[in-house]
Parts: structure tokens; C-alpha cells; sequence
């Protein structure tokens, strides 16, 4: 697996590459003190996943984000930063990132988090969730985000099903739409409710609208 990583820190930057560098799948082909040369790497090495940072100099990872969606789709980009707040993770989330994880993450669900993103998966931290589960209601900063992140995985056929629910279709118009069993919509459902932490499908909905393309 080849990444990019982009930050403005040169001790960060080191620190994550000490700590993949142990991973016999996963090299780091390049890294990017800033958003401009982190563009101008992606698109030069074609990585199989790059991992950028928000608040960079020259241009904002939000930044460097739209603009290499826009470039090529099929890029695979994780934002990993400090900022746990609604308003960094809408941008990200709006801009193309696959995923969004908190600087906190350990070692192997950070390995996970890229592993599942080149899958075609979205990741997110779980102080992230939390946000995106009740972006009304989760303050920006909290004692509850010093808690261990356990990244959460949305697959291809969870974000299909919540995409439908969305727009509001029934689960035997999504099964039919699918090609699937009404029973297999309603045990997505209930698995999404649980990893999402969400309660009902008003707020799979919303989480739907906010979160996915």
C-alpha cells in the first residue's frame, strides 16, 4: 500500500512514519509540509491512499482535497487532524475525504482505517461519530473525545442502504431496488443503528444527508 502524508509539522510527519514503517504492506512514498505540494505529490505518485492534515499552510488540506477529487475521483484521502468540531468535519466530508480521523487514533486502527479506505470504505474516529450522530448536540471540544478511538467502517453496501433510506424508500423498495431480501435491508438497519450509535431512522437519515456524497 503506498501512501502520501501531508502536515505541516516535521515532528508529526516523522512520528507517522516511524510508525508504519514497521508495516510490511504499507510504504511511504512521499510527504508534503503544506496543501500545495501535498496536491502536486498525489497527483504525480498516484498513491493508493494519502492521509492529510486540516490546518496547513499555502492551502488548507480542505483545499487540497477538493481540488484532487475533482482531479481524479477515485483518490482515497483521510484527513487526520486535531479538529474534532461540525464545522471542519462537514467540510472534509463535503470536499470528497473518505474518511476522517482524530490524531489520538492508535497505531492499528490508524493500519485498519488505510486498509478499509483502499477497500472503497469510509472511516471515522469514534469522538468523530459522535459528532456526526448529533451535530446539534455534541459540543465541539469535550472530556468524552479523551476516550480510546475505535474507528468505525461503513462498507460499500451500508452506505448503498443508507443512501436509499435516505431518500426515503421503504426496506422492500430497497430490497427490491438491491436485489436483496427485505429481512437483509432490516438487518442492515439494525446493524447501522448499532455502529452508528443512532436511535431511529430519522437519524440515519440525517446522518445520511450530512455525511455521504
Amino acid at each position: 500500500m503506498r501512501i502520501v502524508i501531508a502536515d505541516d509539522h516535521e515532528v508529526f510527519r516523522l512520528g507517522l512514519k516511524t510508525l508504519l514503517k514497521s508495516e510490511k504492506d504499507i510504504e511511504i512514498v512521499g510527504e508534503a509540509p503544506d496543501g500545495n505540494n501535498a496536491v502536486r505529490l498525489v497527483k504525480e505518485l498516484h498513491p493508493d491512499a494519502a492521509l492529510i492534515d486540516i490546518l496547513m499552510p499555502e492551502k488548507t488540506g480542505i483545499e487540497a482535497v477538493l481540488e484532487l477529487k475533482e482531479y481524479d475521483k477515485s483518490i482515497r484521502i483521510i484527513m487526520l487532524t486535531s479538529l474534532e468540531d461540525k464545522f471542519h468535519l462537514s467540510k472534509a466530508m463535503s470536499a470528497g475525504a473518505n474518511g476522517y480521523l482524530s490524531k489520538e487514533v492508535g497505531r492499528q486502527e490508524l493500519i485498519d482505517a488505510l486498509h478499509a479506505v483502499v477497500r472503497g470504505q469510509r472511516v471515522f474516529s469514534s469522538s468523530i461519530l459522535k459528532i456526526m450522530a448529533n451535530p446539534n448536540e455534541v459540543p465541539y471540544f469535550s472530556d468524552e473525545f479523551s476516550i480510546a478511538n475505535v474507528n468505525i467502517y461503513l462498507s460499500d453496501r451500508e452506505q448503498e442502504i443508507l443512501k436509499l433510506i435516505s431518500k426515503g424508500l421503504t426496506s422492500k423498495e430497497i430490497a427490491e431496488e438491491l436485489f436483496i431480501s427485505p429481512r437483509t435491508v432490516e438487518a442492515h438497519r439494525t446493524n447501522l443503528m448499532q455502529k452508528l450509535q443512532i436511535k431511529n431512522i430519522a437519524g440515519l437519515i440525517r446522518f445520511a444527508l450530512l455525511n455521504l456524497p
